[in-house]
């Protein structure tokens, strides 16, 4: 068995952990949901009205994630079962990482398409790029228990979830100063192609470097027909024997739970924080650069806490960690804006009119009301950036009670002082509360916290990011290292295909329930519901039994070994 602290073998093991994470920081939290929210938002509004009722950019969001999950899901435990009886595990891999990678890779290609296919090119490439990145996950995940002993699970784990922490906080740091620093259209594209070859490039070394582990119960000769009929037979023996190991489904079905919460809040907090919150870009990357590098040492940490204690235990706190940063996140309230200069339209008396600046120039998308704004208004808006526009008090008037069903602020001097002024907010405007059903938590907080204190939402998202970043750092790793535990290595991808199934079916559940509770109420209810999964699951890890696990899990292993010996 290979030692953790210095084997070239687990450093190659962890390495796909540091390429793989570009995909989940960059693109998936950081860069790709503002880029696609800004996309749709320019083809079609804020909204556009579905089968389904209204549905906003978050919402398209959340059921990219579903479809994707739910590809993986259906396939996942049949793939884990032949892996195990031949030596495809590496060959998965490599062919899931192959399109995981180069999907993300064609994110770039999005600009050269119409406009009005562009946010569906990004949905679609998206999809793709998360079957290969959840399919490699089981069979990444399935070479595990091969890398070491029972007791340095944890810590070959958690090690892995560090490298994969440094290496997308790495890159992500590098985009940032890149969309902060370099003009060009180009640079965004960049960056998600950038992405795949990350992704592609470090892997390389882990498929040099890790060995496909032996097979102790090799079926030979496989086709299709055959390797089909073989794991429908084994998973029907498996399914129907679940008693035998009662603890280790007991903790699945807890981690269905738990890591469905905690995966739909990494996976939507960036199309939250756009479409709900109104960060920037620029904003929502140096969160996640805070958080890539916070959930770093954690995941040392956690890994000093377990050794400590137990691996449950440790995992326990920090699935009671992520209840608390779910109910901070609905505390989320930017503040209510004070200053004319940060009103997205701003109107000055200048004599006999009022001179018209925005706050940005390509405030105004392409969707159907922005566009419609435009074609009532745009003759008296500035046509360039840093432009000057001219309007008359009836104009300004008519323009201000326009607003109320729009995402806009305004704000107008008076004639006579510039102190006194009159404002118009629209009600999808960040800063609007009182409409949605839990909107008096972010009003109360705003009014008690945020407003006396001076932070920005910015700060709000940031502050609360760091904690999930030292969550982070723990529950991923043990979470992945207790199921290695407790699973027989005679058959660690049958299992971590079963494992791949609850996580991804539970990958469903999250989405799902954010994209219809953000379409019938709004996406504060909606984040607020991923809060009882994470607690139902923790709930549910008082009745795993650890020990009992490991012990049926190696008596899974000597009985097939010694029928391979006979």
């Amino acid at each position: 068995m290979a030692d953790v602290s210095d084997s070239k073998q687990i450093r190659g093991y962890c390495m796909y952990d540091w390429g793989k994470s570009a995909f989940e920081t960059s693109v998936t939290t950081a860069i790709l949901p503002p880029w696609f929210a800004y996309l749709f938002l320019e083809a079609n509004g804020i909204s556009i009205n579905t089968m389904l009722g209204t549905m906003t950019s978050d919402t398209f969001w959340a059921w990219s994630i579903t479809g994707a999950a739910l590809l993986v899901a259906i396939v996942s435990p049949a793939l884990g079962v032949i892996a195990d009886r031949t030596k495809i595990k590496k060959r998965m891999l490599k062919l899931l990482t192959y399109l995981g990678a180069g999907s993300t890779f064609l994110l770039a290609v999005a600009p050269l398409l119409p406009i009005s296919f562009q946010w569906v090119w990004l949905f679609v490439m998206f999809l793709f790029a998360n079957v290969g990145l959840n399919g490699a996950g089981v069979f990444y995940n399935a070479l595990l228990p091969h890398q070491g002993q029972e007791s340095e699970m944890d810590g070959i784990s958690n090690k892995a979830y560090a490298y994969g922490y440094l290496g997308g906080g790495i890159l992500l740091v590098v985009h940032l100063g890149m969309v902060m620093g370099v003009p060009g259209d180009w640079v965004i594209p960049f960056c998600m192609a950038s992405s795949g070859l990350w992704w592609f490039g470090f892997a390389l070394w882990t498929f040099a470097t890790v060995p496909e582990p032996e097979i102790e119960n090799p079926v030979e000769g496989l086709n299709v027909s055959t390797a089909s009929k073989l794991a429908v037979n084994e998973l029907a023996v498996t399914i129907r024997d679940w008693r035998s190991f009662r603890t280790l489904f007991i903790y699945m079905l807890a981690y269905f739970l738990f890591i469905d919460g905690i995966n739909s809040v990494t996976a939507l907090a960036g199309a939250f924080g756009i479409a709900v919150l109104g960060l920037s870009m620029t904003d929502l990357i140096l969160t996640i650069v805070a958080i890539q590098f916070v959930a770093f040492p954690a995941a040392f940490f956690f890994t000093w806490l377990a050794n400590r204690t137990t691996t449950k235990k440790a995992l326990t706190i920090a699935l009671v960690g992520w209840c608390l940063v779910i109910v901070g996140a609905l505390s989320f309230a930017p503040l209510e804006l004070e200053n004319h200069d940060e009103y997205d339209f701003q109107f000055d008396w200048n004599t006999d009119h009022y001179e018209v600046r925005m706050l940005d120039y390509e405030v105004l998308g392409d969707g159907a009301s922005d566009r419609a704004l435009e074609s009532e208004f745009g003759h008296f808006l500035p046509t360039e950036e840093g432009g000057v526009g001219n309007a008359t008090d009836a104009e300004v008037t008519h323009f201000l009670a326009s607003l109320g069903d729009t995402r806009f602020s305004a704000s107008v001097t008076d004639r006579n002082s510039s102190e006194e002024r009159r404002i118009a907010l629209g009600i999808d405007h960040p800063t609007s509360l009182g409409d949605g059903k839990l909107d008096a938590i972010p009003s109360a907080a705003r009014d008690i916290i945020w407003g006396p204190l001076g932070l920005s939402v910015t700060m709000q998202f940031l502050l609360l990011g760091c904690m999930a970043g030292l969550l982070l750092g723990g529950s991923q790793g043990l979470a992945r290292s207790l199921f290695g535990k407790m699973v027989p290595e005679t058959r660690s991808t049958e299992f971590f295909g079963f494992f791949g199934f609850f996580g991804k079916v539970a990958a469903l559940i999250g989405p799902m329930m954010y994209g219809i509770l953000s379409t019938i109420y709004d996406s504060r209810v909606a984040v607020a519901s991923l809060s009882i999964l994470i607690i139902v699951g923790t709930i549910m890890m008082a009745f795993v039994d650890v020990e009992d696990g490991i012990a049926v899990a190696n008596a899974a292993d000597e009985e097939i070994r010694s029928a391979a010996e006979d």
